[in-house]
């Protein structure tokens, strides 16, 4: 279906419900449909929601790529740091993980995660390193299998030969609903040592007004997989609700909660995540000012978007985008952007999927132009070092 112009607040709503009739794949490719253009302004000098312009993008905070980490990856998707630097990356397609040296880049295999499948979205997702990984030597899985999508914990054992360092799977959570579209993915730790995944619908959009499912949520839960003491149901993971398709989380300096999603013909959104909060799919897409739902923070067309990746560095959240081939500044004070999001690197890289905070206030950001979508080179596809200046 043809995206409407968003003219008043009035239109975005409207505009929001009727695009519910259609949906569409992650990033506008073959799924349920195709994203269709947009004639919608970009936020990059003023805001998307028709509202006054926001002020100029003050000159810091910009990034520079100071190095190619590494190159030839195939399908890479979730990524976790180790103690020490060295990275674990996720191949979505093959369901491997390989261990990168950050002091040359050097790839070694540590093992395969058994049981994932492939197809569509879904395949080896994301991944997460235990706070306790200095005693408990735990890595995190979110994958696709042929029934659903689940998390299982490894244990990494570097004393065994490459490709065979990873532990038999304990899955901890199950029953996260799978489709060849929206499988959500994204999983880290927060600040209270609590294990957080960003789930899609499926494909099956009422699944995300329905708390009794997985689907469409963002999860909260202990290392084990049981509901976290604090959830707004006691005996749930469920954090929050309403979302379409959440691939990236981050915690900001006051330890808040932000995610990105994708939206489906019309707005893709950055949310601040409160508990027991309900953003609105698939009732409404991007703000719509209507009671009982909360309006992202910020939102984009879904072709200067189809965010994945996100983290926080410096004062700004990172948003990695895959159809839109950018990443997105949104520089905050507290709760709120201070100025207008921006884009860096756009179409240099091609699609951009996880971007990761490092220890001295870089980051990590990978590229995903092998996941049978992009269009990727001969160096494709790589882990870009950033420098935050």
């Amino acid at each position: 279906m043809r995206r409407r112009r968003a003219r008043t607040a009035a239109a975005l709503a409207a505009a929001a419900l009727f695009a519910v009739a259609g949906c569409s794949s992650e990033d506008g490719f073959p799924g349920e449909g195709p994203r269709q253009g947009s004639s919608a302004k970009s936020p990059g000098a003023e805001a998307s929601s028709g509202a006054p312009s926001a002020p100029p993008a003050p000159a810091e905070g910009s990034v520079k790529v100071v190095r190619t980490l590494t190159a030839k990856l195939g399908s890479p998707w979730g990524v976790a740091v180790l103690p020490g630097g060295d990275l674990l990356v996720a191949s979505r397609d093959t369901g491997k993980i390989a261990r990168v040296a950050v002091k040359d880049g050097a790839q070694s295999e540590v093992g395969e995660v058994p049981g994932v499948v492939k197809g569509g979205e879904g395949g080896l997702l994301g991944l997460a390193v235990s706070p306790d990984f200095a005693t408990d030597r735990l890595v995190y899985a979110y994958f696709t299998t042929d029934s659903d999508n689940r998390i299982a914990r490894l244990r990494y054992d570097e004393r065994k030969p490459a490709g065979q360092r990873l532990g038999a799977p304990d899955t901890v959570l199950r029953g996260i609903p799978k489709g060849t579209v929206h499988n959500g993915g994204r999983i880290a730790f927060g600040p209270d040592r609590m294990l957080y995944a960003g789930t899609g619908d499926g494909g099956q959009r009422d699944l995300a007004q329905d708390k009794a499912s997985l689907g469409g949520k963002i999860l909260r839960m202990t290392p084990d997989g049981r509901p976290a003491y604090g959830n707004p149901g006691e005996n749930s993971v469920v954090y929050s609700y309403g979302h379409r398709n959440v691939q990236g989380l981050a915690w900001d300096a006051g330890k808040r909660l932000w995610a990105s999603e994708f939206g489906q013909n019309t707005w893709d959104e950055l949310n601040l995540i409160r508990p027991g909060g309900n953003y609105g799919w698939p009732v409404v897409e991007g703000r719509a000012g209507r009671s009982g739902y909360t309006d992202p923070v910020e939102q984009w067309t879904t072709s200067e978007a189809s965010p994945s990746g996100l983290a926080f560095a410096k004062g700004s959240l990172w948003m990695a985008a895959l159809r839109g081939e950018r990443l997105w500044r949104i520089p905050l004070d507290g709760t709120k952007p201070v100025a207008g999001p921006r884009a860096f690197l756009q179409g240099e890289y091609g699609r951009l999927r996880t971007v990761v905070a490092t220890d001295d206030g870089g980051l990590w950001l990978t590229t995903s132009n092998t996941d049978g979508r992009g269009k990727p080179g001969g160096e494709d596809d790589r882990i870009l070092r950033l420098e935050v200046r």
